[in-house]
């Protein structure tokens, strides 16, 4: 359940700092949340074809 929450986070920070009218305190912020979220997530499954 928490690897679902940080995923959520992330798609939801990408969505906001995509947008045009976020001013730049408010971009930074999300931009720093962001940053702090993408390390949490796990890393993909490996696949047999990785052991290359």
């Amino acid at each position: 359940m928490p690897d679902l929450i940080h995923q959520k986070n992330i798609v939801h920070y990408r969505k906001l700092l995509a947008e045009p009218t976020l001013d730049d305190v408010t971009r930074d912020y999300v931009s720093k949340l962001l940053a702090d979220e993408e390390p949490k997530e796990p890393p993909p499954p490996s696949t047999p074809d990785d052991d290359d």
